[in-house]
């Protein structure tokens, strides 16, 4: 599939949330308007949730519109940090000119469960050390008992296309794998293929992606690589699992030998495609600001956007902070559990 669709999640602290640290440079008052209108009309424009949730633009343009006039310099930036919460989607954001991507909505289940794992926690189940990919983007070993185990933390560049491989070579002669992406980045769809299709034996239809509204025709998924890993697999996820995170859990979900274990996803599909220049997630205001405003609405297979329901676990294990705190980590006890 050659056009890559980039999926982007939300990695921050609560600082960003009260703009915190924000870096800006010089007012530009006579550009706040311009500002204010076009990023009001790219929502209007090319964001696909409005409708599902529920929400009424044109009244937020008479809500914000007297507080942009009313902005001086920098001031517009917390207008448009207040209009584009109203959307409470976490991939969306904007840059300060010399700062880095502020998000105004933390999804609520990332907040609950952003404490709830910890790779110290984890590593207490292994008598050796876990091995790294060359990027450091998975984390992988052998737990006692013959289970395997691959932390994906990151699905952007061609991280996993190239180095996913070699992981599941080490891993193939595993009675069982545990696929952990809690704490989950974002990245691109290419990334998500390369691991979802080492585990099917025959094709699967695609999740629907809608590109603007129009509905992307897009081929089956085909299983590739040298070897397909059919042996039991686990999925561990949680309320920060986000994103391409949430594609590929929920491409997983569809396969006969695999569980998903955990607590429901976060919920934020939203995505953009490079071509054409209208589907880019990133706009430019006349400023030079820029706001991101996703333009692919993804949906689950039951039909759904998995934006703010997220993908639920086929069981339900909760794991909360004071676990960790105990030292413990439920989710992968059971997987472990399940697999031995």
């Amino acid at each position: 599939m050659k056009k890559m669709i980039h999926l982007f999640i939300l990695f921050v602290t609560v600082s960003l949330m009260a703009c915190e640290g924000i870096i800006v440079t010089a007012p530009e008052s006579n550009q706040n308007m311009k500002d204010f209108e076009a990023a009001w009309n790219r929502v209007k424009s090319v964001y696909p949730y409005l409708e599902f949730k529920k929400i009424d633009w044109d009244s937020i343009y008479t809500v914000y519109r007297p507080r942009a006039e009313n902005a001086n310099g920098d001031e517009i930036y917390q207008v448009l940090h207040d209009m584009l919460f109203e959307l409470k989607d976490g991939h969306v954001y904007y840059h300060t000119n010399g700062g880095g991507e502020v998000y105004p909505y933390v999804a609520p289940r990332h907040l609950r469960d952003r404490h709830a794992y910890s790779p110290f926690v984890v590593r207490k189940y292994f008598d050796k050390e876990l091995r790294l990919s060359e990027s450091r983007s998975i984390e992988y070993q052998i737990i006692p008992g013959n289970v395997g185990y691959a932390f994906l933390s990151d699905f952007h560049e061609d991280y996993l296309i190239n180095e996913f491989p070699e992981a599941l070579q080490y891993l193939k002669n595993t009675k069982g794998l545990i696929i952990d992406i809690r704490q989950k980045r974002g990245g691109d769809y290419g990334n998500v293929e390369a691991v979802v299709t080492r585990f099917m034996t025959s094709p699967l239809e695609r999740p629907d992606f809608y590109l603007l509204g129009e509905l992307l025709d897009l081929p089956p998924f085909q299983p590739q690589g040298p070897f397909t890993y059919v042996n039991p697999v686990v999925v561990l996820i949680n309320g920060s699992t986000f994103s391409a995170g949430e594609l590929c859990t929920e491409i997983m979900k569809q396969l006969p030998d695999v569980t998903v274990v955990g607590d429901t996803t976060g919920g934020g599909s939203a995505g953009s495609q490079d071509n054409p220049p209208d589907a880019t997630g990133e706009y430019h205001l006349p400023s030079g600001k820029l706001v991101y405003i996703g333009t692919i609405d993804l949906r689950r297979y039951d039909g759904l956007p998995w934006e703010w329901l997220g993908i639920p676990p086929d069981i339900r294990v909760i794991q909360t902070e004071e676990d960790v705190k105990r030292g413990r980590d439920k989710q992968l006890e059971y997987a472990i559990d399940m697999l031995k």
